[in-house]
């Protein structure tokens, strides 16, 4: 079960809950009204999220955060520098976009007995070359939610696994392509790969 951090009906709470893998990402507003149990949580591990969840104190006695076993960085260090130069050019008000805060995550997790995942820059790529495909909208990165997606998908998933997602409402941040993601989205859920918690029987 991947949730998202949109809106999720409380009904749905149990059927999150009794999933046998629940990913929830960065300040895990889903927890509560989403369920409550929470195996990874997927941050964005540079720029001002990153800073934002590292400072402060605030995201490391987070609820969701305590359950969790895993810790999962969706956003590759190398990719992120080699975007570095270009969005200097393109986007310079998010000069600080690529920097990275991955090491302390890795602290964090090493300090709380937690599993650190840096997830690889492949599934970056991949994203990027899929949502090129479908004609995605000029954007600077995928979501997180995107690359978890694929990275369950890929690497995580067994063939007998149902892979599910709820609270995608595929909307947020301007320069993620939101609508390239929602398209490649519904190919998954067309293909029988993946399901929309939302849309099935209570």
């Amino acid at each position: 079960m991947i949730v998202g951090n949109g809106e999720i009906g409380q009904e749905h709470a149990a059927a999150i809950d009794a999933a046998d893998l629940v990913v929830r990402f960065n300040d895990c507003r889903s927890y509560g009204a989403g369920g409550t149990r929470t195996d990874i949580v997927a941050v964005c591990n540079t720029g001002r999220p990153a800073l934002a969840m590292l400072g402060g104190g605030h995201w490391k006695t987070n609820a969701a955060v305590g359950l969790a076993s895993e810790i999962w960085c969706t956003r590759a260090p190398e990719r992120f520098e080699v975007l570095r130069g270009t969005l200097a050019v393109t986007h310079p008000e998010l000069d600080d976009l690529c920097d990275d805060y991955s090491a302390g995550f890795h602290a964090f997790a090493s300090a709380t007995g937690r599993r650190m995942v840096q997830m690889p820059a492949a599934i970056h790529v991949a994203v990027d070359e899929r949502l090129s495909a479908i004609g995605a909208e000029p954007y600077v990165v995928p979501s997180s939610g995107m690359l978890v997606i694929d990275a369950v998908l890929e690497r995580t998933a067994r063939p007998d696994d149902s892979v599910t997602i709820v609270g995608f409402g595929h909307q947020g941040w301007a320069w993620h392509p939101f609508s390239a993601e929602k398209r490649l989205v519904e190919s998954y859920i067309a293909a029988g790969r993946l399901q929309r918690l939302e849309t099935l029987p209570i």
